[in-house]
C-alpha cells in the first residue's frame, strides 16, 4: 500500500513536471494549436477595414503558412523560420505605431477566442516585441 501511494505521488509530480517544462508550442497545442490561432488571426485581420487595408495585395495561403512557421519558430515547436526577415516584409508598407498595436489587439482577441491563457498569452507578446522596431517602417 505505501508503494502504491509513493509511486502515485511521484507519477503525480512527473506529471506536474513536465507541464511547466513544456515549451509555449506546447501550451499553444502544438501544430493544430498554431493553426487554429493563425486562422483566428486572419479572421480578426479580415473583419477590421482599416488592418484589412494592408493585406488587400497579399496572398492569405503564403501569409498563413508564414506565420504558422513564424510562430512555431516562435515558441521552441520543431520550426525553422526561413521566411524573409520583418524588415523586408514590412518596408514599404507605412505601418503606424497605432496600427502596430491595432494588429497586437487582433492577436490577442484570436488567442482569446483559442482560449490561450493570459499567461502563455504574455510569454508569446514578449518573444514578439523586439520585431516591432523592424515593422514599423516609417
Amino acid at each position: 500500500m505505501k508503494k502504491t501511494v509513493c509511486l502515485l505521488f511521484a507519477i503525480i509530480l512527473t506529471a506536474c513536471t513536465s507541464t511547466t517544462n513544456s515549451t509555449l508550442y506546447q501550451k499553444l497545442g502544438g501544430q493544430v494549436g498554431i493553426e487554429r490561432l493563425t486562422d483566428s488571426f486572419i479572421n480578426e485581420i479580415g473583419n477590421d477595414k482599416k488592418i484589412l487595408a494592408y493585406f488587400m495585395d497579399a496572398n492569405v495561403a503564403h501569409f498563413r503558412a508564414g506565420f504558422i512557421n513564424h510562430l512555431c519558430a516562435l515558441t521552441d515547436g520543431p520550426c525553422e523560420y526561413k521566411g524573409d526577415s520583418m524588415v523586408a516584409i514590412h518596408t514599404g508598407m507605412n505601418i503606424t505605431e497605432a496600427d502596430f498595436n491595432r494588429v497586437v489587439d487582433l492577436l490577442i482577441n484570436a488567442m482569446d477566442e483559442q482560449k490561450v491563457s493570459h499567461t502563455v498569452q504574455n510569454k508569446i507578446l514578449a518573444k514578439m516585441a523586439p520585431l516591432r522596431p523592424e515593422i514599423i517602417r516609417i
